[in-house]
């Protein structure tokens, strides 16, 4: 019984090593090209170019005066000046702006970082799509392979007068039956690889590698430790708190730029000769430089910048008021899919057994069918049970796997 256990755990080892490979496959593939995941890293990129712009001294101004009429001093005529000028923002405003684009930046950062998440979650949810509607196919005609068998025992049966003609035309019409259902799955599998490569970015046809069998996942996590872990690292609740954090400093930065500017500058003005025979030669024509000039830009009109600040306060509450807003939201969503994941858990038991217990039934139908030509109806009864558990079944498989994609995808993994 040890050794059976064991070899089962390491069964179970195996599969779920496998699946995880080929899904991790596929999640580097959709994670390089897809074009949407992208264009979200492009827009934190841009983002991150902000702050060095809004962080930045102003221009220098430059100015070259020419004297028509030359002003005439004790040393000489002025002829040309040169002015060169800084203005400076009041202490911090700048290191203030640089706050506001980087905490922006970051919120771009956690949008990216949930887009990747959520495009994880869609890669993993159509593959396990995927993986019911081939197993269904498979299942289906092994199903026909079944009904087959039993067209011939009926045949047979019939050409020695043991049956009439009607159980062989009800198996034809089951058959015709299960066929439509398998051109159906059929071409429900071509549509799901086109948009499942779609994901990917690759061509329409490639083809989808599948495991054997999906890896039935059980948590380990509390329902309140998967909710601290949404609280925690959620990427749009940590994109919503750097926004807040952003508006904080925005709020600061829109104080600052109340106060007043400083304008440091330098003036060089060039003189030329005197006709004064009396003056100097060491100073005659000196040019003269005036220094420092410094001036102040003093913000009088104080509605601008009070409105300023009142609008990143007000910004403030807001995203507070988004950040418990989604906070709902998303209690909501674990909700709906812990009902989920737990629904497929019981059914994945259920259908286990009852898969087991339809094929020990049909066994034995089929068995008493052969031997007294009994039972007919009820064979084609069992045969359509049998084949719903084992889809239900794989269903089911599916169905707790997209359901633990989606619990990691709202833990920001």
């Amino acid at each position: 019984m040890k050794k059976t256990i064991i070899i089962l755990t390491l069964l179970l080892l195996t599969i779920t090593v496998r699946t995880q490979e080929v899904l991790n496959q596929y999640l580097v593939i959709a994670a390089k090209n897809n074009p949407g995941l992208k264009a979200r890293f492009n827009d934190y990129m841009a983002a991150m170019q902000v702050g060095d712009q809004v962080s930045s001294l102003q221009d220098m101004q430059f100015a070259f005066g020419y004297f028509i009429r030359p002003v005439e001093t004790r040393v000489g005529p002025q002829k040309a000046r040169l002015s060169l000028s800084q203005m400076f923002p009041w202490f911090g405003q700048l290191k203030a702006n640089r706050s506001v684009a980087d905490e922006m930046a970051n919120a771009k950062f956690e949008a990216f970082e949930d887009a990747k998440s959520k495009l994880f979650y869609d890669v993993k949810s159509a593959y396990y799509d995927l993986y019911f509607t081939q197993k269904a196919i498979a299942i289906t005609k092994e199903n026909l392979s079944l009904l087959n068998i039993l067209n011939e025992v009926a045949l047979i049966k019939m050409e020695g007068g043991l049956v009439s003609s009607v159980d062989q035309l009800r198996i034809e019409m089951e058959v015709a039956d299960m066929k439509n259902q398998l051109a159906l799955l059929e071409d429900r599998l071509i549509d799901q690889i086109v948009a499942f490569n779609n994901l990917l970015n690759v061509e329409n046809d490639r083809e989808v590698i599948f495991a054997d069998t999906l890896y039935v996942p059980g948590h380990i996590l509390t329902k309140e430790a998967i909710l601290d872990s949404i609280r925690l690292k959620n990427h749009q609740l940590t994109a919503l708190d750097h926004e807040y954090n952003s508006y904080i400093n925005k709020e600061k930065a829109s104080r600052k730029q109340g106060a007043p500017s400083i304008n440091i500058g330098v003036d060089y003005i060039f003189v030329g000769k005197s006709d004064n025979p009396n003056l100097e030669p060491s100073i005659n024509g000196q040019d003269a430089i005036l220094f420092p000039k410094i001036g102040l830009t003093v913000p009088l009109y104080r509605k601008k910048y009070k409105a300023l600040v009142n609008e990143a306060v007000y910004r403030q509450q807001a995203t507070l008021d988004k950040k418990a807003d989604k906070i709902n939201l998303l209690e909501s969503l674990l909700e709906k899919v812990l009902t989920d994941y737990k629904d497929a858990g019981r059914r994945f038991i259920l259908y286990q057994q009852q898969r087991r217990l339809a094929f020990q039934a049909m066994e034995i139908l089929r068995a008493q069918y052969t031997s007294n030509n009994t039972n007919f109806e009820e064979i084609l009864r069992m045969e359509n049970r049998l084949l719903k558990y084992a889809l239900e079944l794989e269903k089911a498989r599916a169905d707790k796997n997209a359901a633990d994609a989606f619990i990691l995808y709202l833990m920001g993994r």
